[in-house]
Formats: C-alpha cells, structure tokens, sequence
C-alpha cells in the first residue's frame, strides 16, 4: 500500500487566498448574517425575505420554478414553506392543469410584511454596496450570475 502524501501548508495558504468557492461562501455568510440581524425585528431571515419576493408576482408561482429561480431542490423549498405557510404568509394550491404540480402565492398578510420589510432591504442593500468600489455593485452581479448558471 502506498503512503499518502501530505499537502505542503503553503498550499494551504495559496488556496485560502485564491480559492473562489471559499471567498464566496464566506462573503455569502457575511451577508446572509447582515441581512438576518436586519430582517430578525420583522421575524424573517434572509432566505425568508428572499422566498417571499421570488412570490411577489401577479399570478401564482409554480414550485419547480420558485425551487429553479432560488436554486433549491424541492424538498428544501417545501421545507423553507412550512414556516411561512404556518404564519399564514404563503398559501400552497394544486395546479389547476396537473394536480400534481402545486402553486405559490402570497397571502395578503405575506404581502403586507413584505412592504414592511423592503425599506429594511433596501437600507441593508445600500449599506452593503457602499462597501464595494464605485461600479462594482454591477460587476459583482455579473460575476455571480454567470457562476450561478455553471454546470458542473
């Protein structure tokens, strides 16, 4: 049996300094911490306040595309629903053309909290992007979008 080899510690160190996937899982945590202590007076998180904006629509919102447009699977979708389902934020109807398809949408209850809590967005938003460079808001954008569509 072979020995296995050791990785050399600066290895390490070069991969903590350029490695993307953790500098955007800590900048992503960072944020998510932000956007949780700014939402936590309205008794949302961040990922709440997220699932409820994907519902701010005219019509219903199939699951599979709520669970595509958040890049969740469905389980973890139906999971981050029942929270906001028992608040009475969210109603879950069958899809009138495939009963086995289901709909979102937001209550008016889910709508009213929603307003009340996009000032809070918003000022959390702006703080945040202050931190970035002039321009680079939209640059960052761009970079992550074209990251999220990946395959692997």
């Amino acid at each position: 049996m072979s020995r296995a080899e050791t990785v050399p510690f600066e290895t390490t160190l070069m991969v903590r300094d350029c490695c993307l996937c953790l500098h955007v899982q800590r900048a992503a945590r960072a944020l998510a911490r932000r956007f949780d202590d700014a939402l936590r007076p309205l008794e949302l998180t961040n990922g709440q306040f997220s699932l409820l904006m994907s519902l701010n629509r005219p019509k219903p919102a199939p699951m599979a595309g709520v669970a595509k447009l958040l890049a969740m699977d469905r389980t973890t979708l139906t999971a981050a629903l029942k929270r906001l389902v028992r608040r009475g934020l969210v109603k879950i109807t069958s899809d009138v053309s495939d009963r086995r398809g289901r709909n979102l949408e937001l209550t008016s209850e889910g709508k009213t909290l929603l307003a009340s809590a996009m000032p809070v967005w918003e000022r959390t938003h702006a703080d945040v992007e202050a931190l970035l460079a002039e321009g680079r808001p939209e640059s960052l954008r761009r970079n992550l979008q074209a990251l999220s569509v990946m395959t692997g």
